[in-house]
């Protein structure tokens, strides 16, 4: 059992793909590859002779597994004879001129792209564009010549396509590979068996236990008793059988070996079906290099309960998503870290002595962003709407004099661009929770989000709204609770608080909460304030006046200087930044 290096391979891909590359290193002078469409291609081209191997991946090291790979081993066409093992090395890519500040748009397969969220954190302006292969969205980046495309593929494909390298091994899990099966055509009836060789191999099984014999823990019992190491199971459903799955098992050892010859004989008796579909070369495991640092030390963990259904709304915004919490920077602000952060401010920027007063006192107690609006979305169309620009302007000014990021409301997305051109931070409040023309406008631009709960959203809304920005290429987004709408009439809404540990379980992404109009009235604000921190809120967003009764909007809810300090002494007394594990 050897592998002929002189033979023609058959891989999945094209010029520069990360299968092609593989390939490379089994091919010798005299040697050939070629490239199809689809893995059935591939086999085809094995069964009818075209080639004498093909490639098919059939385990990827941060993805899992590829269970179509088992089922064409399973047709009986085929037999695997070797395994291999590849790197993936993803690289940003780009048209020769082009730089990180040109980029628009990044193009590449799916899970290439999740694979990759720092290094879109690190390019706000671009977003995500999903490709069918990482080689050919670089192929077709060069194709266009265009500075603000890129694509994220190999440096070989970058190579192929006279692109230039922006990047190299962008990816957040740097040890990232893909084990795939060298196969051959299955020998014709009568034909002698293969030398047998000395190096290590596995075996590849499919069966289905017979649950009268005691079902698959009697065929993982025998071979547990046997010394047989299983080393991968994957689950099919069994065509043509329903409520029947096929079990393909990796084994540790030759089909040949009498210990595991002996196994396969008694695991053959407890299974309605079983085949051998063959022994192959074990390919060895890469190690990492000598100057990799050591792992880190070992901290508690939490267990994570699995996600609700609903979660197939928002991949990119589960907990899952990402193996380390996002934190968004607003100016020199960081949310979703160990840092609570209060942003304070008027409902509304009423004059330019109104908003430099209270931007200066808030500053100085503390606070670290500037919260003000300047289009109001109002019930009553006659009340207060906002400055609009004129109060996007001296609210800007008003910020960078008390050196406040300053965070205010978007409407509509005519309004997007020019306020993001200005802002430091755009938010999405409750009405437009589910505005999607608005929140993928928002998701289009270079600015931190901040996406309230609707009056009436699930958690689940909240997190598929959050989504929309995500799959838009912008990662900076920062969840609020703000109160939902209750049969409760003592308070303006009901402050869901419970809604911050759920969302801490859910999302990678930072959770702050509005206590102003949550509760709606000024006395009952102070306590709330501290219960957000203690629940586990990365920052709350509350309601600053100088003369909160001559406030234009909600003035209810409206706090005083002072009102301001007590609760600012409050959150200092609790103590510790970190009041929920990350």
């Amino acid at each position: 059992m050897s592998i002929d290096p002189r033979a023609t391979f058959a891989f999945q891909g094209g010029v520069g793909s990360y299968t092609e590359i593989a390939v490379r290193g089994l091919v010798a002078d005299g040697g050939a590859t070629t490239g199809h469409a689809t893995y059935d291609d591939v086999v085809a081209a094995v069964v009818a002779g075209r080639a004498r191997y093909g490639v098919l991946p059939v385990e990827y090291t941060v993805v899992g597994t590829l269970e179509d790979a088992y089922d064409l081993l399973a047709s009986g066409e085929i037999v695997p004879v070797a395994e291999l093992i590849g790197k993936v090395e993803h690289c940003l890519v780009a048209p020769p001129g082009a730089t990180t500040a040109t980029l628009r748009e990044v193009l590449s397969h799916p899970v290439a792209l999740a694979q990759c969220e720092g290094l879109f954190a690190r390019l706000p302006a671009a977003r995500a564009i999903a490709f069918s292969d990482p080689a050919l969205a670089a192929r077709e980046v060069a194709e266009r010549a265009d500075a603000s495309r890129g694509a994220i593929a190999s440096a070989a494909a970058a190579e192929a396509f006279g692109l230039v390298v922006l990047e190299r091994d962008v990816a957040d899990e740097r040890a990232s590979y893909t084990r795939y099966l060298v196969v051959e055509r299955a020998p014709r009836p009568g034909t002698p068996p293969s030398p047998r060789a000395d190096a290590p191999q596995k075996t590849l099984l499919s069966l289905s236990p017979d649950a009268r014999s005691g079902g698959i823990a009697a065929v993982l019992g025998e071979l547990s008793h046997a010394g047989v190491r299983v080393e991968k199971l994957v689950s099919r459903p069994r065509p043509g059988v329903s409520w029947e799955d096929v079990l393909y098992v990796e084994l540790d050892g030759a089909a040949e070996d009498a210990v595991v010859a002996d196994a396969l004989s008694r695991v053959r008796g407890k299974c309605s079906w079983f085949r051998v579909l063959g022994s192959f070369l074990r390919a060895a495991r890469p190690t990492p290099p000598p100057s990799a640092p050591p792992p880190p030390p070992a901290r508690e963990v939490r267990e994570v309960p699995p996600l609700p259904p609903a979660a197939r709304n928002y991949p990119r915004a589960a907990r899952q998503a990402r193996s380390e919490p996002t934190i968004v920077r607003v100016g020199d602000v960081e949310l979703g870290g160990d840092t609570f952060v209060v942003a304070a401010g008027p409902c509304s920027v009423e004059t330019v002595e109104q908003i430099e007063g209270v931007a200066e006192h808030v500053r100085r107690a503390g606070a670290r962003l500037l919260r003000g609006g300047v289009f109001k979305p109002r019930t009553n169309p006659y009340s207060f709407q906002g400055l609009g620009y004129e109060g996007l302007r001296i609210m800007k000014a008003a910020g960078e004099r008390a050196g406040l990021p300053i965070v205010t409301e978007v409407m509509a997305p005519s309004q997007v661009d020019p306020v993001a051109a200005v802002a430091d931070m755009l938010q999405i409040g409750a009405r437009n929770m589910q505005n999607f023309d608005l929140l993928r406008a928002v998701g289009r631009t270079h600015r931190p989000v901040l996406l309230k709960r609707g009056l009436a959203g699930t958690i689940d809304e909240l997190l598929a709204a959050a989504e929309y920005i995500l799959s838009e290429g912008n990662q900076a987004v920062v969840l609020c609770e703000r109160g939902i709408r209750t049969f409760e009439t003592a308070t303006r809404n009901t402050l869901d608080l419970s809604a911050v540990p759920v969302l801490r379980e859910r999302t990678h992404l930072p959770v702050v909460v509005d206590p102003s109009h949550g509760v709606g009235v000024r006395r009952w604000i102070r306590p709330l304030c501290r219960a957000a921190k203690v629940v586990g809120a990365h920052g709350i967003l509350i309601e600053v006046h100088p003369d909160p009764p001559r406030s234009v909007s909600d003035a209810e809810q409206a706090l005083s200087y002072d009102d301001f300090s007590r609760i600012m002494g409050d959150l200092r007394e609790l103590g510790g930044d970190a009041v929920y594990p990350a």
